[in-house]
This record gives C-alpha cells, structure tokens and sequence, in this order.
C-alpha cells in the first residue's frame, strides 16, 4: 500500500515508513562519497523548513537546528591545535557536542562524569574543545537559558 503523493518504493527507501516529521529533512549520497554539494543541499532544507525545532515565545527562540556531516579531520586537526592533543586518522576518534551548564563548577563535575564513563568504557578521551558561538540573534529566553558548547574528543 502506498500512500498518495510518495514515491513508490525503491533502493533502501520505503513509502511504509513516511510519517510526519516536525522539522526533519534528510540528503545523502549512498556511496558515502564526502562533497560540497551535500552539505549545500543540506543547508538548503534546513533555511527552507518551515518549523525546524520547536518554537518558544519569541521569534528569535526555539530549540534550534543543525545539520549532521562526516567528521571534518582537516578542520578539526587546526582547531585543536595547542589544545594539548593530537587527532590521528579520522576512523580512530569520535566527537560528541556535549551542552554544559554555564557554571564553571557544576561544569567541570558533568566533564569528569563523563571522562570516568569514557574510561569504563576502554575508550581514551583525547581532549575538550570550546565550541565558539555567536549569540547575537538569539532572542532573551534563549540567551538566559544558554548553555556552554563543549566537544569531547575519543580514541578508540
């Protein structure tokens, strides 16, 4: 049975599985070949939605939106610099954007939780980055309510 509108069933896609999704677009190429072109398709689903996250009382404020890429190991490599380590091969680490309080003690009491959870786990954290934003735009609600950006980086 296929819904009216949808494109029949075909590759790794499956009409049985549409349903109504607040804000969520998706651009892939299947081969898994890294280019430009899906990172600006990509942008552009995200500025043409309509509602991506939820909305709060001002214009300016909702739960934001983003989009989720392959790691960029050029990129990280110079941001990480002088940072007190090195990344290796992309497929040896991950990253994980961690939201953090905005208060330095309760901060740094979430950083060692998860540093021990890393470790129980046979993991080797590689580092912390402070994620640099910009928040200009964001409306007053938001910027009481902001947290501190922090990624965490892991070896295997």
């Amino acid at each position: 049975m296929t819904k009216a509108g949808l494109p029949p069933k075909q590759g790794l896609y499956d009409p049985r599985f549409e349903h109504d999704g607040c804000g969520v677009g998706f651009v892939v190429n299947i081969k898994g070949e890294k280019s430009r072109e899906i990172v600006e398709q990509a942008l552009t689903v995200l500025q043409n939605l309509d509602h991506r996250g939820a909305c709060g009382c001002e214009e300016n404020t909702g739960d934001g939106a983003g989009i989720l890429i392959q790691i960029p190991h050029t990129f990280f490599q110079d941001a990480c610099a002088g940072l007190g380590f090195h990344l290796t091969d992309p497929a040896e680490y991950g990253v994980g954007m961690i939201f953090l309080p905005d208060d330095r003690k309760q901060r740094r009491q979430f950083e060692k939780i998860l540093e021990q959870i890393i470790s129980q786990e046979g993991q080797k954290l590689l580092g912390w980055r402070k994620v640099p934003t910009d928040n200009l735009y964001l409306g007053d609600t938001s910027q009481v309510y902001e947290p501190i950006f922090h990624q965490v980086f892991i070896g295997r």
